[in-house]
């Protein structure tokens, strides 16, 4: 006598993505307009300091953004596409009004796949910007240290704080600079 059991486990077509683009207030805000991202997380990455934090050591790490979305809805491509459009490639000292190690751009591949997705994606932006140099870097991902504890206030900060940070935002010329690049993307 045999018994079979089907373990029919229901699939989500979620996937996660990783990109720094300065600011992951911002990021996080633009990331999560997009359709097909279900949620968005504020973090370090791409260093090798373990447990950074905002107010202690980030050395080596880039703010950075989780992005969990629906493969289903809007594919790797599509995100990688949708981050060009909201960071300045051609700025290696930062982004935008904050400067510094921590505040510079990159995607953070996971496999092999993502890898050729990002460095096609941005010899495309290369090649639409010829006499400018994309210095925005693909690195292996290699951990993600979400914000968290007493710094949890950077999580949805956006939403939390939308004054301060459509202040901040606007001071920062971020929209500005994005509308210089890249006209109007919305």
């Amino acid at each position: 006598l045999f018994l079979i059991i089907n373990f029919s486990v229901a699939s989500t077509l979620s996937d996660t993505a990783y990109f720094a683009g300065g600011c992951f207030w911002c990021m996080e805000a633009d990331f999560e307009k997009l359709e097909g991202v279900s949620e968005v997380k504020s973090g370090f990455s791409g260093g090798t300091l373990e447990n950074p934090s905002y107010q202690g050591n980030h050395e080596g790490h880039y703010e950075t953004v989780q992005v969990i979305y629906d493969s289903a809805i809007v594919s790797y491509s599509d995100l990688l596409d949708y981050f060009w459009h909201h960071i300045d490639p051609f700025d290696d000292q930062g982004q935008f009004c904050d400067k510094g190690f921590s505040y510079l751009s990159a995607i953070f591949v996971g496999n092999e796949s993502e890898r050729n997705l990002a460095e096609l994606s941005r010899s495309n932006i290369q090649s639409r910007f010829p006499d400018q140099t994309v210095v925005t870097p693909i690195l292996e991902f290699t951990r993600f240290y979400p914000i968290k504890g007493k710094e949890s206030y950077h999580q949805d900060y956006y939403k939390n704080n939308p004054v301060r940070y459509k202040y901040y935002r606007w001071s920062c010329g971020r929209d500005k600079r994005l509308q210089e690049i890249w006209g109007n993307t919305d």
